[in-house]
C-alpha cells in the first residue's frame, strides 16, 4: 500500500506542514479564481455524524479545485442492512477514490480508515478527540485578524471535556506560540498533569480566564456527548459561563470573539456578542473554512 499524506490530527503533521497549509490557505483566500489542481480527482465525503459547515465547505473546497465529490450518506447506505463498518470502508476503497474525508463519532475512526485504504484520509472530526481542519481555519482567521499568533492570549471557554475543536486548537495554537487559557467549570476541565504544553493555563472562573485575552473562543455545549444531564445547562449556565458584551470588558479592548458553531444562543454566548459586527469573527471562520480546506486537500493529494 502506498504511503499517503493524511490529516488525522494536528500532532501527526509537522510545523513546516502547518505553515505550508496556512500559506496555501491564505493564497486561496486572496484569489477568487482557483487553479484546478484537483481536476479529474474523485473525493468521497463520508459523514457518519450530522454537519453543516464542515461537510459543505469541504465539498465546496473540492469543487473549487476541480474535483468531483460523492457525498456518501450513512442513512441510505448498506450499514442500514447490517454491513460492518470495515466492510463498508473496504467496499468504497475498492472503487479507488483519490481521497476520503470522514467524520465519525468513534474515537480515532479516521486512523482506522487510513490503515485500510490506498488514498489520503482527511479527518473532519472524530469523537471528542480531534478536528484538525477546524483548528487550521481558526489559525488562518486569527492570523488575518491579528497579524500573528505568537504571543497572543487565547481563551478557549466552555465544554472543553467534550470538544474535539478545543483539543486540536490547543495543539496547533500552542505550537504556534500562543498562550492558551482553558476556561470552564471544573467538571469540564482536563487534569493539569495531562496537559503537555507549557503555555496552557487552566481557569475555573470565567471572568478571570478572559481577563486581558486577545481572542475569546467559545465552545458549544455538547449535550449529545454528555453521559448525564447537566443541571447548569441553559439559563443558569449562561449566567455564570455565557459571553456577553458586558463581560467583554474583562478582556483586551481589542479582543475578538470566535465560535466553531453551531451556536447555542444565549447559552454559551449572547446574541449581541455573537452578532457584533466589529468583534465577532464567527462568520469569518465559516468563510475561511473553504480556503483552509482547499489548502488541506491540495496539500494531501498533490504535494
Amino acid at each position: 500500500m502506498t504511503l499517503h499524506k493524511n490529516l488525522l490530527d494536528i500532532k501527526s503533521i509537522t510545523d513546516n506542514e502547518i505553515e505550508a497549509i496556512l500559506t496555501k490557505a491564505q493564497y486561496y483566500s486572496d484569489n477568487k479564481e482557483s487553479k484546478k489542481t484537483l481536476d479529474g480527482k474523485i473525493i468521497f465525503n463520508m459523514f457518519f455524524e450530522n454537519s453543516t459547515r464542515t461537510r459543505t465547505s469541504f465539498e465546496m473546497a473540492a469543487k473549487k479545485l476541480g474535483a468531483q465529490v460523492i457525498n456518501w450518506d450513512a442513512s441510505t447506505s448498506s450499514i442500514k442492512k447490517d454491513e460492518t463498518f470495515m466492510d463498508t470502508i473496504q467496499t468504497l476503497a475498492a472503487m479507488k477514490p483519490d481521497a476520503i474525508i470522514v467524520r465519525h463519532s468513534e474515537y480515532n475512526a479516521p486512523a482506522t480508515i487510513a490503515a485500510n485504504v490506498d488514498c489520503p484520509v482527511i479527518n473532519a472530526g472524530d469523537s471528542f478527540r480531534a478536528h484538525p481542519s477546524q483548528a487550521i481555519l481558526d489559525a488562518l482567521t486569527i492570523k488575518q485578524a491579528k497579524g500573528k499568533i505568537k504571543g497572543l492570549e487565547i481563551a478557549i471557554c466552555g465544554d472543553i471535556a467534550h470538544s474535539r475543536v478545543a483539543n486540536s486548537n490547543v495543539e496547533l495554537l500552542s505550537r504556534m506560540g500562543a498562550n492558551i487559557r482553558l476556561v470552564a467549570p471544573k467538571y469540564w476541565l482536563p487534569e493539569k498533569e495531562k496537559i503537555s504544553q507549557n503555555n496552557v493555563t487552566i481557569y475555573d472562573d470565567f471572568d478571570a480566564g478572559i481577563k486581558n485575552a486577545d481572542i475569546i473562543m467559545m465552545l458549544r455545549c455538547q449535550k449529545e456527548r454528555w453521559k448525564t444531564e447537566n443541571s447548569e445547562f441553559g439559563e443558569d449556565y449562561f449566567k455564570t459561563w455565557g459571553l456577553t458584551i458586558k463581560r467583554l470588558d474583562k478582556a483586551n479592548p481589542n479582543a475578538l470573539i470566535m465560535h466553531p458553531g453551531p451556536i447555542n444562543r444565549n447559552v454559551e454566548i449572547s446574541d449581541a456578542a455573537a452578532d457584533d459586527p466589529y468583534r465577532s469573527l464567527i462568520l469569518k471562520q465559516v468563510a475561511n473554512g473553504v480556503p483552509a480546506r482547499m489548502a488541506i486537500l491540495d496539500w494531501a493529494i498533490n504535494d
